[in-house]
């Protein structure tokens, strides 16, 4: 019987322009069952981590042509790169070169000539920590999917989700909205609706005006995606979203009948562009909208309290800014 090779324990990047070094490295981590793969310049780095994607990173910091401070500080600034750790393995012991490297995102530091035990140990406890850090997207990976499937069961909210979380995104830039926001918005506009997955087909799909009770079975949605979401702690900020997405201007919305600004923000986003998508979609009851319509009926819906007036002012002045929406880049649920 022929055993399996065993999965290597994860994927390190060496990056130093000394051969003797890089070496060095691989003769210590690879009989640990770590697989690793060796650049001898930055510029060369940069391109496995694209194309390998790595674990960890053990950068050196002194190389000719781009230094291990910009290329830490490129990958840093990528979101898809930014959360994989880099070690800096420098000669350098002064300060301000200490402050530097903290200062353009790297993990952790390791001095020249260091020790193969100290090396193993924080190869180890950064690697636990990357674990945990996939771990976490894919329970937002997870949870995005099963919000999609919950779009899936009508075939006329097709690509909701996604306009939803595009539109939104753009109308908080354009309010200068801080990233950790707009990446809220992005992740808002797949997981507003979740918790719809405890509500009954025939009652997401009925055509007819619903009963009291089924109306209140709608109305809990909010509050089954927010405890839904609610265990992941990086899925903070989109809590409010989840819940008061359904608030109401005029204070007559649920679950908590917030009114006016005491609805987030991010809330309030979201329930301009879901107006905006609503009428441009066509449904069984009626014909998708001109964009003059669209305009028209929203704000007549922000002047009857269904929504903020300044938001639906906003969102009507970038789609008439010639800037389109169709155009904005497309990105996996869980990233921005």
């Amino acid at each position: 019987m022929i055993t399996p090779a065993p999965l290597p324990r994860g994927t390190i990047l060496v990056v130093d322009d000394q051969e003797v070094n890089t070496t060095l490295v691989e003769t210590i981590l690879a009989p640990q069952g770590y697989e690793i793969i060796l650049a001898l310049d930055g510029e060369r780095a940069l391109e496995l981590v694209t194309a390998r994607s790595p674990d960890l990173i053990l950068l050196d910091v002194i190389m000719p042509g781009m230094s291990g401070f910009e290329v830490c500080a490129r990958l840093k600034q990528d979101e898809r790169t930014r959360l994989i750790p880099i070690v800096m393995i420098t000669s350098l012991s002064d300060l301000q070169d200490r402050i530097r490297g903290i200062e353009v995102g790297a993990d952790d530091f390791l001095s020249k000539p260091f020790h193969p035990a100290e090396l193993s140990a924080r190869v180890r406890s950064l690697l636990k920590l990357k674990q945990i850090t996939d771990e976490l997207e894919d329970a937002e990976d997870i949870l995005c999917t099963l919000a999609l499937s919950v779009e899936a069961k009508d075939a006329y909210t097709d690509g909701h989700c996604e306009r939803l979380s595009r539109y939104s995104v753009a109308l908080g830039r354009s309010l200068g909205l801080p990233l950790e926001q707009l990446k809220a918005l992005h992740r808002g506009g797949y997981l507003h609706d979740v918790g719809k997955i405890a509500v009954p087909e025939s009652i997401l799909n009925k055509r007819s005006e619903l009963t009291e009770e089924e109306s209140r079975i709608i109305r809990e949605h909010p509050i089954i995606g927010e405890r839904i979401c609610k265990p992941l702690k990086s899925l903070k900020f989109v809590l409010p979203i989840i819940r008061h997405h359904h608030e109401r201007w005029d204070g007559s919305g649920y679950p908590d009948g917030l009114q006016g600004e005491e609805i987030p923000l991010a809330a309030r986003i979201i329930q301009a562009v879901d107006i905006y998508d609503a009428l441009m979609t066509a449904r069984p009851y009626k014909p998708q909208l001109e964009s003059y319509q669209v305009v028209s009926i929203m704000r007549q819906a922000s002047e009857e309290g269904s929504c903020d007036p300044r938001l639906v002012e906003q969102f009507i002045d970038l789609l008439q800014s010639g800037k389109t929406l169709v155009g904005l880049e497309k990105v996996r649920p869980s990233r921005l």
